[in-house]
């Protein structure tokens, strides 16, 4: 039998952070996950990449996962959004103080860094490769007994197991959801101009088309790209040769980064809305997509669940410095409150930028260009939109302000 102060149902990139998180203001933690690690590593189980805002970059500083990583991440030092290929663009800059917006990694190095920084906690037990046969949360604490027998006790559980969250479902917490009937295509390119730092986003009718500044490497520059197609149009973006889908992406970009060619096999997976009507139940708080997942269209999708970590290991740091039980409702009420507002704004902004853009139409493209160019002119409106950028909106957990708990 063992005793942590939080089990974790998910080793991925949420849960690890979590871990972390706690581990480095001295509470326990052990990350139950029936996948197995090293297979992870492997740019074929994920080519996806993902970008990290400068808040998220902040709390990996503060809570010792920057070191771990394997390589540099290529930072943002400017977004550029337009309405297809049409002259006229909303940009963002890093501005004076020099800071990246974010910074791109790909999720295999994000994997790394955060499972060594697991390996390496004097409070993470990790049990991979393991599976929750059966979970008691009662008025007294939480029970998991694993596939081995083990069984595990602590006052509170975490699930970050994703999408389909079946400790989720099982507490009977329903969630909004619909899908988009759209597929996203991501894979890296090599590209013969420079980015520059430059992430641009150009938006279609049939979906919004990414290319993010990745770190240089030995073949030149390179970007990663996200592209948001119709589902029906996937299979056969999916068949053409890495030469005859480089030539698309060229067309769809204008080509103003030069001959692209392909540097990672191409991936494809569908994209959908959801939000959990609530993220707390008795002992169980939801984190990452457990509890929400968003359009990528503005690569918010990892940040608000890294955001969701900050606040609920900040949440249970403090309660327990004021000897509280870790899952005592008014901790998990304050988790709720503190989240709920942020989650639900980001997923309704998302939501509603994908079908701002989907309108077909020269009129409705004019409208959005003049809309850019109004929020180009409007300093208080655009500082607002480049504080979302950089997750450093609304009440800030102190991780995220790259401060200690």
């Amino acid at each position: 039998m063992q005793r942590s102060d939080v089990i974790i149902l998910g080793g991925g990139l949420v849960g690890l952070a979590l871990a972390a998180a706690l581990d480095a203001s001295g509470l326990s933690s052990t990350v139950v996950d029936p996948a197995d690690p090293d297979l992870r590593l492997d740019a074929a189980f994920d080519g996806r990449t993902s970008a990290v805002s400068s808040s998220s970059a902040r709390m990996f500083d503060a809570i010792g996962i920057t070191p771990h990583f394997p390589a540099p991440g290529g930072p943002i030092r400017q977004i550029r959004t337009s309405d297809g290929l049409e002259p006229g663009s909303l940009t963002f800059d890093a501005g004076e103080e020099g800071e990246p917006l974010g910074w791109m990694h790909e999720n295999r190095n994000l994997r790394a860094a955060l499972r060594a920084r697991a390996e390496a906690g004097e409070a993470i037990s990790l049990r991979y490769k393991a599976s929750a046969t059966s979970i008691d949360r009662s008025e007294h604490g939480v029970a998991v007994m694993l596939d081995d027998g083990e069984t595990i006790h602590a006052p509170l559980l975490v699930s970050a197991e994703g999408r389909n969250s079946p400790t989720r479902d099982a507490a009977g917490i329903r969630i909004a959801k619909w899908s988009y009937n759209h597929r996203a295509i991501v894979s890296i390119l090599h590209h013969e101009i420079p980015h520059d730092g430059i992430a641009y986003e150009i938006f279609y009718p049939s979906g919004p088309f990414a290319l993010l500044p990745m770190i240089d490497d030995a073949t030149g520059p390179r970007s990663a790209i996200v592209w948001s197609i119709r589902a029906e149009d996937g299979p056969g973006l999916l068949a053409l040769t890495d030469e005859q889908f480089a030539g698309e992406a060229q067309a769809a970009m204008g080509g103003f980064l030069g001959a692209l060619s392909m540097l990672a096999p191409r991936s494809s997976y569908p994209l959908g809305f959801h939000h959990a009507a609530r993220i707390t139940d008795n002992r169980l708080a939801l984190v990452g997509d457990a509890a929400h997942a968003v359009h990528p269209i503005a690569g918010q999708g990892l940040n608000l669940g890294l955001r969701d970590a900050a606040a609920l290991a900040q949440v249970l740091v403090e309660g327990a410095r004021l000897g509280l039980d870790l899952g005592d409702r008014q901790l998990l009420d304050r988790y709720q409150r503190w989240r709920s507002l942020d989650t639900l704004m980001v997923a309704m902004s998302t939501d509603g930028l994908n079908r701002l853009y989907s309108v077909p139409g020269k009129t409705a493209a004019a409208v959005r260009r003049f809309g850019m160019g109004l929020v180009d002119r409007i300093g208080p409106l655009k500082s607002r939109l480049m504080s979302e950028a950089r997750g450093t909106s609304g009440e800030l957990p102190l991780l995220l302000r790259g401060l200690p708990i």
